[in-house]
């Protein structure tokens, strides 16, 4: 592409930008519509900014639909490719990545974040996570923090505090397992609820207890180093696939667990300690799911050195097709959506913002407690965002770990170093090629 071409597209948005108010103002009976996958809370949400959107631009209606991720993939992208596309879209910034690499048609943001004046709250940090190749695929709107939760009724009754170290952690989850934590007389719960089944699923976990005890990276690192067979990434790796195994600290199907499984466990109080998404908050809160008995902290620290953390797990943000339908609506939209009433709301119906200036009296304590965010954060890397061909290689590294986690290995610090060879065999094949 010349640069002329360059230039004459950044005109065209800019004018697209400039012009939207006035064309908009004249809109009458216009609908937006935004696919996500956030279920319920999304829908609650995205139902406050339709009401409070029509105020600026009377007659505009958002409608949202929301899809099981799996779903939610498949349909963005065959619609982008047949010219049937959403106004915008919402998700996770690594799930836009996948858009974007499939399609090449997701609008650069950056001029669109450009006509906001209101934005000094979002961080280079948050910015970067928004952008793939060179282009801004996403407006980062909500921060996802992922602490370590653990049921306070099954701590008091084993009489226990939240767990800090991994030592304390292993000592809760065999109590949990062990002393009949909901006594009900039955041996029929778990020092932890996680999940393994696909590879997002386990190196998922395996990424909360690596960034959550102060390290950078899991797998590999940005200049393509293999990290596993490091001492501290070795010990956190060995102790990680012994809670699945050895430790029997998991239900024995853990294996086949993903999402859906995972929260079962949790939500039919089975596991005693598990990850707790800000968005969870609002539907453990209820008195249908764990009615509030859970707290929540930092991730268990196994250096002294190295103080432990809730992990930044992801950045959710909005996108727009290169040909959505209501483009200039859309653009209006995108940036209303860094605005004070709309973070607000989003604070209130999903739990995550990148706003710092938000009311949080009306908020449980649980949820307080994310939206303070007063705890040590350590962020999540994207590898995919720097090596295409990560995927691939964690797909590798999900295999070997499952079959770990089936046969524990006899000498565990052998395992560690013959698979971190074989990684790095891989990550260079795949490097070329």
């Amino acid at each position: 592409m010349t640069k002329t071409t360059i230039g004459r597209r950044t005109l065209g948005l800019a004018a697209a930008i400039g012009l939207a108010a006035p064309s908009i103002a004249r809109a009458q009976a216009q609908t937006l519509t935004v696919w996500h996958d956030l279920g319920d809370n999304g829908i609650a949400w995205f139902e406050r900014l339709s009401a409070e959107f029509a105020k600026e631009r009377p007659g505009v209606t958002v409608r949202s639909q929301s899809f099981p991720t799996d779903q939610w993939f498949g349909r963005v992208i065959g619609a982008i490719n047949t010219n049937s596309a959403p106004d915008l879209i919402f998700n996770n910034y690594e799930r836009v990545i996948r858009i974007q690499a499939q399609t090449n048609r997701v609008m650069d943001m950056r001029a669109v974040l450009d006509g906001v004046q209101d934005r000094a709250f979002l961080t280079e940090a948050d910015l970067r996570v928004g952008t793939y190749r060179d282009r801004m695929i996403i407006i980062p709107m909500q921060r996802v923090q992922m602490a370590l939760g653990a049921r306070k009724s099954w701590l008091d009754k084993v009489g226990e505090r939240f767990p800090v170290s991994w030592e304390d952690t292993k000592r809760v989850a065999q109590k949990f397992r062990e002393a009949d934590p909901d006594g009900n007389g039955r041996a029929d719960t778990f020092g932890f609820a996680l999940q393994a089944a696909r590879p997002r699923d386990l190196i998922h976990m395996l990424d909360l207890f690596v960034f959550g005890a102060g390290l950078s990276h899991t797998l590999i690192d940005p200049a393509g180093n293999i990290l596993i067979d490091q001492p501290e990434h070795a010990t956190i790796l060995a102790e990680f696939l012994r809670t699945y195994s050895t430790y029997r600290f998991v239900p024995p199907d853990t294996i086949n667990h993903s999402f859906a499984e995972m929260y079962q466990v949790i939500e039919g109080g089975r596991g005693g300690m598990f990850r707790v998404g800000d968005w969870n908050v609002r539907r453990w809160d209820m008195p249908n799911t764990l009615g509030g008995d859970f707290v929540t902290g930092a991730w268990p620290q196994f250096f002294p050195a190295r103080d432990n953390a809730v992990v930044i797990g992801g950045m959710r943000g909005v996108g727009i097709p290169e040909n959505a339908p209501n483009r200039a609506l859309s653009i209006a939209f995108a940036q209303f959506m860094l605005g004070k009433t709309a973070q607000q709301a989003s604070l209130e119906t999903v739990g995550a913002v990148v706003r710092k200036d938000l009311d949080i009296s009306s908020l449980s304590e649980r949820s307080q407690w994310f939206a303070r965010a007063n705890h040590k954060l350590v962020a999540y890397d994207f590898p995919e965002a720097t090596h295409s061909f990560y995927p691939e290689l964690e797909a590798q590294f999900h295999r070997r770990l499952l079959a770990a986690i089936g046969s524990p290995p006899r000498d565990m610090d052998v395992f560690i170093r013959d698979l971190a060879r074989e990684m790095r065999e891989t990550a260079q094949r795949l490097s070329r090629g």
